[in-house]
């Protein structure tokens, strides 16, 4: 591997991708196929930092006839006319955090951009007028159909999704700008819009019903983000150069670069898809951390947790029909939709004969992101819990799970709680996200042939099978694992399993007693 290749790190531009020393992952093969499919109105759903806005302008550099930036990739074979089409190339990334006016003005910006190019000097403030304007006179000045391209097209209004008052006006807005696109008809090429959430035909894009969505089209599964085929075919060399910097093998820098990145599923049956930006973030580094998390985590998403009363143990394992996941947010009943669309579950399995899909938390960065998140929610100075969890992480990795509870009885102690402390689900919830901050794989309310076992955490080395009580005692949480003979559950798991009995006191307001026995 030459030491110049670079790792295309936030760079979402084709052009400049292609024109110096970048990783590029070839999908022109898909993209000729979505460009001369039968619709011309297509939409593609993927979370945030998957490659949709680097995948529209690939599609603006490829219909602006720029065959020089596509020598090599397998649609310079496929290709034979590359005809050169006007694109209109809108990015609503920008217009996050606007009222009613403000958005008005930032569609009128960007057209004023365009219109510039074919000599339009409009004054009008009706975005509508003007799209539908700057449209035909791109037709009538090149003799060519137009292209529109709209990269994010739910940006505006993800932040106020949660917001019955303002998300009606932004949504008139976007509406009133998007609704020429069905008069054009006989001046469009191509129509191609990306988004994070898939808002119904009905509320966005009025009479345009003829958009047809492909977030779940097993054909272009994979036409964002990086498959593991395509990590194994294209980037060995990476990934050995990358285990060197680690002082691991190659294998085992696959291996732990599948465990905190791969995963995602946007159709069943699908190739295992990782999460792009997070790989080749790591890779560039050299190192494994939350990337993708740490680039943002939404409000709204938070804000919707605690709009539908959602506990940690109960963001992943869902079972539910496509329509219930893969259905307009604003309408939605449950957090799913917005959970599966933003990339914080994603598809894990289905099942043709009953038609249900499985989902769930699709790796360990979101997994401890998500819980990291939590933590607000619990204590009121969740720094304290980071350090915590560090200093358990060693303890629990050693076997000492005595050290580690001793370690967090201290902890907790010292610290103020949030409101709603008085039922033991919050403190069941408290120690769930505290344990998948460790980084092991933790599961509740696990069924057993005789009831419920509160918690279950897994090690490298051991399970723990661990009962939580309320002011009670160790004892008789003890009790209730012998009495529904909890670890025969597990006996075929091939570790040693371990019960571990805690008992929380209200009074107290941390742990008050626990009993581990092998």
């Amino acid at each position: 591997m030459k030491d110049s290749r670079l790792y295309p790190i936030g760079i979402q531009t084709f052009s400049k991708l292609r024109e110096g020393n970048y990783v590029y992952i070839d999908k022109t093969d898909l993209i000729y196929r979505l460009v001369h499919g039968a619709s011309s109105y297509i939409f593609l759903s993927r979370p945030r930092r998957f490659g949709k806005s680097l995948l529209t302008s690939t599609l603006r550099s490829y219909f602006e006839g720029r065959k020089e930036l596509f020598d090599g990739l397998a649609i310079e074979r496929l290709e034979k006319e590359w005809t050169r089409h006007p694109v209109l190339h809108f990015d609503m990334s920008l217009g996050k955090h606007l009222d009613k006016e403000g958005l008005n003005r930032y569609l009128l910006f960007q057209l004023a951009d365009m219109e510039r190019r074919y000599g339009l000097n409009m004054d009008s403030e009706d975005a509508n007028l003007r799209l539908t304007n700057l449209i035909r006179c791109a037709y009538e000045q090149t003799g060519q159909k137009v292209v529109v391209l709209i990269d994010e097209y739910d940006a505006p209004l993800l932040d106020v999704v949660h917001e019955e008052r303002e998300l009606p006006k932004l949504r008139n807005v976007m509406r009133n700008f998007y609704s020429p696109l069905k008069a054009c008809d006989p001046y469009l090429r191509f129509v191609f819009l990306t988004g994070i959430t898939k808002f119904s035909q009905l509320s966005i894009f009025s009479e345009l019903n003829n958009i047809e969505n492909i977030s779940m089209d097993e054909a272009y599964a994979s036409l964002c983000g990086i498959t593991e085929e395509e990590i194994r075919s294209q980037m060995g060399e990476d990934i050995a150069q990358f285990g060197k910097r680690l002082g691991i093998s190659s294998q085992e820098a696959f291996d732990a670069l599948k465990q905190n990145y791969d995963g995602y599923h946007f159709t069943w049956p699908s190739p295992d898809i990782y999460n792009p930006f997070s790989l080749l973030t790591a890779l560039h580094k050299g190192r494994i951390d939350s990337y993708w998390f740490g680039s943002g985590t939404p409000t709204y998403l938070i804000e919707m947790l605690r709009k539908f009363h959602v506990i940690p143990q109960e963001i992943g394992n869902r079972e539910c029909v496509a329509a219930d996941f893969d259905a307009p947010t604003e309408r939605m009943t449950s957090i799913t939709p917005l959970l599966y669309q933003s990339g914080y579950i994603t598809i894990k399995g289905y099942s043709r004969f009953s038609d249900l899909y499985q989902l769930d938390i699709p790796n360990r960065e979101v997994r401890i992101g998500l819980m990291r998140s939590l933590l607000p929610n619990y204590v009121q100075r969740p720094a304290e819990l980071n350090t915590l969890v560090a200093k358990m992480a060693e303890k629990i990795y050693n076997g000492d799970m005595e050290g580690a509870l001793r370690l967090m009885r201290t902890v907790l102690s010292t610290i103020p709680y949030c409101d709603n402390t008085h039922y033991e689900g919050h403190y069941q919830q408290l120690l769930y996200v505290i344990f998948t901050l460790l980084g092991n794989y933790v599961d509740v309310e696990v069924r057993t042939p005789k009831g419920r076992v509160d918690m279950v955490l897994r090690t490298p080395s051991t399970l723990y099978v661990i009962e939580l009580k309320l002011d009670q005692s160790a004892d008789a949480a003890m009790e209730q694992i012998d009495l529904k003979e909890y670890p025969e559950r597990f006996a075929l798991c091939g570790l040693p399993v371990v019960k571990v009995a805690i008992n929380f006191s209200t009074e107290k307001r941390t742990i008050e007693g626990w009993k581990i026995e092998e």
